[in-house]
């Protein structure tokens, strides 16, 4: 009895150990996803064209267009 508790104790703190392992890694990925959703967002914030000023840049090409 006290052999299998043995082993079960020491399973468990192999457990403990992976979970933490995984539990920090999980921590990082989620540190560059964010990261990464943040700068996602900065470039969609500055590639897109502010409001009502859509049909103008699409004037502008088409008129940039014509000139070839």
């Amino acid at each position: 009895m006290d052999e299998m508790n043995s082993k079960l104790y020491l399973e468990n703190c192999y457990i403990l150990q992976e979970n933490e392992k995984l539990r920090k890694k999980a921590e990082l990925l989620n540190q560059e996803n964010q990261t990464l959703l943040h700068e996602l967002k900065q470039r969609l914030t500055v590639d897109s064209p502010a409001p009502g000023n859509s049909s103008s840049r699409s004037k502008n090409r088409a008129s940039k267009s014509g000139k070839k």
